[in-house]
C-alpha cells in the first residue's frame, strides 16, 4: 500500500531506488524485531515490491545492476573471508560433510531431471539442460548456512559456541558453490550448443517449419522466368502462396513505365502458376529502387530476397554499390544474387563454396536450406567444398534429409576459386557469402565480382549472403554470461588441468 501511494506520486527515479531500499531495510529491521531473521524480512519485503516495479523499466535496471554489481559480490566475499582452509587440512570431517552436501545436492538434481525428461518426454539433451541450469547452487545456499551459522545453541566449558551449523557445513557449502556451479556452467553450455545444432540441423532437413516470404526483385524481361523458377526451386515444397514478385518504378508515373510493371509482373504470375504456385504481385513507386525494395522487405516479413543479373552486363559497378550498400543492409533477410546463362534444368551438378566459419553466421542455416532444397527439388547432385568442421555438420544433416551430394575439404578459399573456374557446361556454382563484419568474411569476397564476369560469363551462379541479425539480450545479469566468454573461460581451464 504505501509502495503504490508512492509511486503515483514521485516520478524521480533516484528517489524511487532510494524509497525501494529504504523499505527492504526497514522490513528487514521489522523481521528481527519479530524474533526472524532479517534477510527473511527483506525477502518479503522483495515480494511485495516486485509488483509495482515493471521488469522491463529503468528501476528495475538500476535494481538488477546495483545488486549485481554491489551487493551479490560483497556478500560472496564476507562469506568467504569466514572460511578456515586451515579445517580442511586438520581433519577430514569437513570433506566428509561436503561429500554429503554435493551427493545430495547434485544427485537429487540430476534424478529429478532425469524424472521431468521421461514425464514430459524431453531429448536426452534437454534433459542434460534441465540439470545444468538446476544444479547450481549458490546465493540461496550461503544465505541458508549463514543463518544457522550465526545461531548460537550454547557454549562449551571453554567459552567456545555451540552453533546450529559448524564451520565444516560452511566450508562445506563453498565447496558445494564452487563444484555446482563448476558443473551447472559447462553441463548447460555444452547441451545448450547440441540443442541449437540439433534445431538447425531439423531446420535444413525440413523437421522444423519455418516462415519463408520469398521476394523477386524483377526489372529485367530477359531475367523474370530464370527468377520465378530459382524462387520455384528454392521454397519449401508446402509453400505455395508465399512468393512475392515486386517492380518498382522510380521515373514519373508515365504510361510506359506503368504497362512495363504489369508486363512483368503479368509474366512472373504466369510462370508460377503453371508451378500450381500463386505469385503475388507488387507494384511501388519510389523516387530509388533500392529503398522501395527495402520497404517492401519490412512490409511483407521477406525471408528471402531474389535479384537477377543481365547475360551482358553481370556484376556492374552500380549493381555492386547498391548491393553493398542497400539490399545488405537488411541484416535479417538472405540475399541472392542469381546470374543464369542456360536453364536449371540442364544442370547436372551444384559446386557449392562454403567459407570458414560460415556456420558461425545466424542465417547460415536458413541459407543452407536453400541449398538443399535445390537438391531435392532438381536432383542434381551436391558438391560441398568446406573446411572439414562444416563438412561434418553437413554429413549429420544428410543422414535426416538425404540428397545426392559429395564432401571436398577445402583448404583456402583461393582454392575454392580456382575450382569454381573450371566447372563444366552442365555445371553451376553457388557461394556463400558474407559482408564486412560478419564472422565468415573475407577480404578477398570483394574480388569475387570481377572474377564471376571474367571466368564464369556463361555460367550459372547463384551468391548467397546469409542474414547476420542475431538476437543478443541486452540484460547486464551476472547469470546471462556471453557465449564466447564461456568458451575462453572454458579453454583456459582446460589448459590447467592438462
Amino acid at each position: 500500500m504505501i509502495g503504490k501511494m508512492f509511486f503515483k506520486k514521485v516520478n524521480d527515479k533516484i528517489s524511487q531506488y532510494i524509497f525501494v531500499l529504504v523499505m527492504i531495510y526497514f522490513a528487514a529491521v521489522l523481521a528481527e524485531l519479530a524474533g526472524v531473521e532479517a534477510i527473511i524480512g527483506a525477502f518479503f519485503a522483495g515480494l511485495a515490491l516486485n509488483r509495482l516495479i515493471p521488469h522491463t523499466s529503468s528501476l528495475m535496471n538500476r535494481v538488477e545492476f546495483v545488486g549485481n554489481a554491489i551487493f551479490i559480490p560483497f556478500f560472496l566475499i564476507s562469506v568467504g573471508m569466514l572460511i578456515d582452509f586451515k579445517v580442511f587440512f586438520n581433519s577430514f570431517e569437513t570433506l566428509k560433510v561436503a561429500s554429503i552436501m554435493l551427493t545430495a545436492s547434485i544427485g537429487g538434481k540430476y534424478i529429478s531431471s532425469v524424472v521431468a525428461r521421461k514425464t514430459f518426454r524431453f531429448t536426452k539433451e534437454e534433459g542434460k539442460l534441465i540439470f545444468g541450469l538446476s544444479s547450481a547452487s549458490a546465493a540461496a545456499t550461503l544465505a541458508t548456512v549463514m543463518v544457522g551459522y550465526n545461531i548460537i545453541l550454547s557454549e562449551t566449558e571453554t567459552g567456545e559456541p555451540i552453533r546450529l551449523l559448524n564451520e565444516h557445513v560452511l566450508n562445506g557449502s563453498i565447496l558445494l558453490i564452487l563444484i555446482s556451479c563448476t558443473i551447472s556452467s559447462f553441463v548447460s553450455l555444452a547441451s545448450a550448443q547440441k540443442i541449437a545444432l540439433q534445431d538447425n540441423e531439423d531446420t535444413v532437413s525440413g523437421k522444423n517449419h519455418e516462415e519463408e516470404n520469398i521476394l523477386l526483385a524483377l526489372n529485367y524481361e530477359a531475367t523474370v522466368e530464370r527468377l520465378v523458377n530459382l524462387g520455384i526451386l528454392i521454397k519449401a515444397h508446402s509453400n505455395t502462396e508465399d512468393l512475392f514478385a515486386l517492380n518498382v518504378i522510380n521515373e514519373d508515373k508515365n504510361e510506359s513505365s506503368v504497362k512495363n510493371a504489369e508486363k512483368l509482373l503479368h509474366q512472373a504470375t504466369d510462370t508460377a502458376a503453371a508451378a500450381d504456385v500463386k505469385m503475388q504481385s507488387l507494384k511501388r513507386y519510389d523516387n530509388d529502387v533500392v529503398n522501395g525494395i527495402n520497404n517492401v522487405i519490412k512490409e511483407q516479413n521477406i525471408t528471402d530476397l531474389i535479384i537477377g543479373l543481365e547475360d551482358d552486363k553481370g556484376f556492374s559497378p552500380a549493381f555492386v554499390y547498391n548491393l553493398y550498400n542497400g539490399y545488405l543492409q537488411n541484416d535479417d533477410v538472405n540475399v541472392l544474387v542469381y546470374h543464369a546463362a542456360q536453364p536449371l534444368s540442364t544442370i547436372k551438378k551444384y559446386a557449392v563454396m562454403i567459407p570458414e566459419n560460415a556456420h558461425k553466421e545466424a542465417g547460415f542455416f536458413h541459407a543452407l536450406l536453400r541449398v538443399w532444397n535445390i537438391a531435392r527439388n532438381s536432383g542434381a547432385t551436391v558438391v560441398f567444398y568446406a573446411a572439414e568442421n562444416i563438412l561434418d555438420i553437413l554429413q549429420r544433416i544428410i543422414k535426416k534429409a538425404n540428397i545426392e551430394a559429395e564432401f571436398i575439404i577445402m583448404k583456402t578459399w583461393k582454392d575454392g576459386e580456382e575450382t569454381a573456374a573450371q566447372l563444366k557446361d552442365d555445371e553451376a556454382l553457388i557461394l556463400f557469402m558474407a559482408k564486412r563484419g560478419m564472422h565468415s568474411y573475407i577480404p578477398r569476397m570483394r574480388l569475387i565480382p570481377e572474377m564471376l564476369n571474367k571466368s564464369l560469363a556463361d555460367k550459372n551462379y547463384l551468391l548467397i549472403f546469409p542474414y547476420s541479425e542475431y538476437n543478443e539480450s541486452s540484460s547486464e545479469k551476472r547469470s546471462v554470461g556471453n557465449h564466447d566468454d564461456f568458451m575462453e573461460i572454458g579453454n583456459v581451464i582446460k589448459k590447467i588441468f592438462k
